[in-house]
């Protein structure tokens, strides 16, 4: 039985994250599905202050929230580096996955979710995250450069989830007339074997996110 076990759930970004980096560090992992809307004891017990998917168990000791769990992962094991070697560049790749997800992430999930007089504002909110992305996209390949790492890790919900909710719902923030440097990433980023092997069902996704917008309440 392996040492490392995952409670999360394969439709949510912040679960994919850890399963992603231990992927790239070819760890053989238990994953426990987790029924976000009827928590385990396991569960709560391992994450009590959050209560909150995911959380890695190896050799029986919790951590939580999921870009602490991937350096955590990235610092304990073997294997490919995720978070780049120079202290400089480890810091400027912690500001990008911070900013996707303290700025962008909420920005963007209103966007999407936004209806009436607010939508438009809403959107251009999301509309300003997304340049600040785009820019920094500019000429190159991965948000490291050559090297699919850290911060593409972190941008999973822009890179995969985006699409499907704009789909379900029917809000568009994306275009490649808007944002050509994130979109050519995108691109880049989806046919790669990181992301590629280890994608969630799309049409399971859909289906879930099309039935949110029926019951007219955004996912928590």
């Amino acid at each position: 039985m392996s040492g490392v076990k995952l409670l999360g759930h394969s439709g949510s970004p912040f679960s994919r994250r850890i399963e992603w980096a231990l992927n790239i560090k070819g760890i053989v992992y238990e994953l426990i599905e987790e029924d976000l809307q009827n928590k385990s004891p396991l569960l709560l017990q391992s994450n009590p202050i959050h209560k909150k998917i995911p959380v890695l168990l190896h050799n029986g000791k919790p951590i939580a929230e999921s870009l602490v769990i991937v350096e955590y992962i990235d610092e304990t094991f073997d294997g490919p580096s995720i978070l780049p070697k120079d202290p400089y560049d480890r810091a400027v790749a912690r500001f990008w996955a911070k900013f996707l997800d303290e700025k962008c992430l909420p920005a963007v999930w209103k966007a999407l979710w936004s209806k009436g007089e607010e939508q438009e504002k809403d959107k251009e909110e999301a509309y300003e995250v997304l340049k600040v992305l785009d820019n920094e996209l500019k000429d190159k390949k991965f948000f490291g450069g050559e090297k699919f790492g850290f911060v593409d890790i972190a941008a999973n919900f822009v890179g995969f989830w985006i699409g499907i909710v704009e789909e379900a719902t029917g809000v568009v923030l994306v275009t490649s007339e808007k944002f050509p440097h994130f979109c050519t990433w995108r691109e880049e980023y989806l046919n790669c074997s990181q992301v590629k092997e280890n994608m969630p069902n799309r049409e399971m996704l859909l289906g879930y996110f099309k039935g949110r917008v029926l019951a007219a309440t955004p996912p928590k």
